[in-house]
């Protein structure tokens, strides 16, 4: 009897030192999309230690001209990304879509976005790509094939004829629900569409608006999509927007992202949302920071947590990692990736590392 516990004890050990050995083995596949004007060819693709905070086995993955952001599908079966060019053909920039194979991209197809430097993509769940053209003011509404290939003829949802004073420049979209919403940086709002009978129409809310001369960029939705936060490039500020009964969106606060002691000159770029919805991290082109927000549970507004240094110059897009136990910058003028532990109960970061990249834009991981 006292052979078979013996015995037991044994396979039982082994079984936790198998189980503790898998889950420190942590590795995750990181894309990441540049500018190529420079030493950068298109998509490269890192090995992600989220045990180490080690980002290696640089590979490219795919030689592409500007593919400033890129975006994998939810069911991780494909990767798209904008070709931020006025080139791709005689109406603008493009995107390409990718089939996700084993980790390596295989390409798909090609298509043009009819606006020129495509500068973002957002996926739906039901199959279509939102293609935002900063220069050209408009979005491209593609819907996608059976393999995740694009189909010709996207829906062209048109800003230049939103307002007359005001030069548009689409930055970003994203599909919540039934609806599409676009930042647009130059009409200082947040354009709001529903879909109706696969048409993309303005919403009751068509514009959600903000501050003259905010230039909304990126945006993040909290609580289920009850909170809005917006960061706006051009005064450097994070716009919370509250959901009313109606479905509405109204502005509660707005947040300065840079420290009252800075003179320079400085422009807001990416945001994002710590999974658990505590945490909110802005980046600072200028002041070349990463600002941290805590959010009170209650309201959604937002309270200064503090700001670290990108270790770099002119961070674009960031990323958390799956672990969330680590934060990513992309700086783009001083060629280089920076990696930041973080205290995931006080948000703050602490520098660990960084690997040289020319012009790094956006982060993307594969989980």
């Amino acid at each position: 009897m006292r052979f078979f516990s013996l015995i037991l004890s044994v396979l039982l050990m082994g079984l936790i030192g198998c189980s503790e050995k898998k889950e420190a083995k942590k590795e995750f596949q990181l894309f990441v999309g540049t500018y190529t004007d420079g030493d950068s060819e298109g998509i490269y693709k890192f090995t992600f230690d989220a045990s180490t905070g080690a980002l290696t086995n640089k590979n490219l993955a795919a030689v592409l001209p500007n593919p400033s952001f890129i975006k994998i599908s939810g069911d991780k079966k494909n990767l798209y990304a904008a070709q931020e060019t006025a080139d791709f053909d005689s109406l603008g920039g493009g995107v390409t879509a990718f089939k996700l194979k084993d980790g390596q991209l295989e390409l798909l197809n090609s298509m043009g976005t009819e606006g020129k430097h495509p500068c973002h993509v957002a996926l739906s769940d039901e199959g279509y790509l939102a293609a935002s053209n900063y220069s050209g003011g408009n979005v491209s509404v593609f819907r996608l094939g059976e393999n995740g290939e694009l189909v010709s003829n996207p829906q062209i949802i048109d800003h230049k004829v939103l307002d007359t004073a005001k030069t548009s420049h689409a930055h970003m979209a994203k599909f919540k629900g039934n609806d599409l919403f676009v930042a647009d940086l130059g009409l200082d709002a947040v354009k709001r569409y529903s879909n109706l009978n696969h048409l993309f129409v303005a919403s009751e809310q068509a514009s959600i608006d903000l501050a003259e001369g905010a230039g909304p960029r990126h945006f993040v939705f909290g609580k289920e999509g009850k909170l809005l936060y917006v960061i706006n490039e051009l005064n450097s500020t994070i716009t919370v927007f509250k959901q009313k009964g109606d479905g509405s969106y109204k502005e509660i606060e707005t947040q300065s992202t840079l420290d009252s002691a800075f003179e320079g000159k400085s422009y807001c770029a990416d945001v994002h949302l710590s999974a658990d919805g505590k945490f909110l991290y802005g980046s600072n082109r200028g002041e070349n920071t990463i600002v941290i927000f805590a959010i009170d549970q209650n309201t959604g507004k937002l309270d200064l947590v503090g700001r670290e240094s990108v270790r770099g110059d002119w961070p674009r897009n960031f990323a958390l990692d799956p672990s969330g136990n680590y934060l990513l910058v992309a700086n783009q003028r001083s060629n280089n990736i920076t990696i930041y532990k973080r205290d995931v109960e006080k948000g703050m970061l602490e520098f660990l590392n960084e690997i040289k990249l020319s012009s790094p834009v956006c982060l993307e991981f594969l989980d």
